[in-house]
């Protein structure tokens, strides 16, 4: 298995497919904090504005890392629940909308953090290109697509550096295209498709959206990101 050597890397190669698409007004929509790297390096490439979709997973209890459902806290809050992992979980729905409670306190302490209040990147009429470090079981990028989706975008793009085939088929009904470097067929860890996967902290999310412009349009409106 050929590994990335870390996010940046990962961003270039994806950076470059992207490239070869032309996608006309390209807008970058990152997941942070691991998606924010990836993202940086698109942007970069693509000379479009980098902002966020402020995105929590809702783990398993006893496994963290496992999404039984994912939230997004914008103008309309969206609880994507994973069926089957929940199932499995024995999380109910009072269950997914207790622990949601304290995504949402999570993605309101990243917003002010991240944002300071700067305004938000328009993506009516523009290509709305939503990146992470990679996918599993999809639960949080289909929240992350929901939410994009509902700010009517001319064309919404999903973009990863890895991701197994069952899971992009079960997330192409959300997107007009998707693009990804890597399809392994049994995934396992997306950690385990890189050589230096550290977390990525909050000093360094803010000082990469300050490395590109987060407003490539006029029409910017007040307020935060999703």
């Amino acid at each position: 298995m050929t590994r990335f050597r870390d996010r940046q890397e990962a961003g270039l190669a994806l950076a470059e497919l992207l490239a070869a698409r032309d996608l006309p007004d390209p807008v970058v929509l990152a997941l942070p904090r691991g998606g924010v790297p990836v993202g940086l390096e698109v942007a970069r490439r693509l000379r479009a504005p980098l902002d966020l979709v402020m995105v929590r997973k809702i783990g398993v209890p006893y496994q963290p890392e496992l999404a039984a459902a994912a939230v997004v806290n914008g103008d309309a809050p969206e609880i994507v629940v994973n069926d089957e992992v929940a199932a499995r979980a024995g999380l109910g729905r009072d269950d997914i909308a207790a622990l949601a409670e304290v995504q949402f306190e999570e993605i309101a302490r990243r917003r002010a953090l991240y944002l300071k209040g700067r305004k938000q990147v328009p993506v009516d009429e523009c290509t709305a290109i939503v990146v992470d470090d990679g996918i599993a079981t999809g639960a949080t990028m289909r929240a992350a697509l929901r939410a994009v989706r509902r700010r009517n975008p001319a064309r919404l793009v999903l973009a990863v550096p890895v991701a197994p085939p069952d899971t992009l088929k079960a997330l192409g009904a959300e997107v007009d295209e998707i693009v990804c470097v890597r399809r392994p067929m049994f995934l396992g860890s997306i950690g385990a498709y890189y050589v230096n996967f550290a977390q990525v902290d909050d000093d360094t999310v803010i000082r990469m959206l300050n490395e590109v412009p987060r407003l490539g349009r006029d029409e910017g409106t007040e307020g935060t990101s999703l």
